[in-house]
């Protein structure tokens, strides 16, 4: 039996992005890089979309600690987009932005309406 095909809409989830993990082995002078770049490659398997785009409050998030102490998790909110522009490659994009929380304790994906 075929799986159904998915159709490509758009939808918007939090997710929370365990940096740790992500980060172990890292050379200190190449972690707050290494982060956005594994945001992006996490957003791209989620999302599927080639395209990503990091929100500048994202990037100032995972800067604040500065290039060596970046935040161990961090949450995220991954907005599958409508491409405006007529002569892209892609017809989606993702946006990811930083999703303020007191504690990522306990919290599991979750899917976002009326954004």
């Amino acid at each position: 039996m075929v799986k159904g095909q998915r159709s490509a809409d758009l939808v918007t989830r939090d997710y929370t992005v365990n940096l740790h993990k992500r980060l172990h082995g890292i050379t200190f002078k190449k972690k707050a890089p290494r982060a956005v770049r594994e945001i992006k490659k996490f957003a791209q398997s989620m999302m599927k979309t080639s395209d990503v785009r990091v929100d500048a409050k994202l990037n100032k998030f995972l800067w604040s600690k500065g290039i060596r102490n970046v935040p161990t998790r961090v949450r995220v909110r991954l907005s599958r987009k409508r491409n405006e522009d007529e002569e892209a490659s892609e017809k989606l994009y993702t946006l990811v932005q930083h999703v303020e929380v007191t504690s990522v304790k306990g919290l599991n994906t979750e899917v976002v309406s009326d954004v």
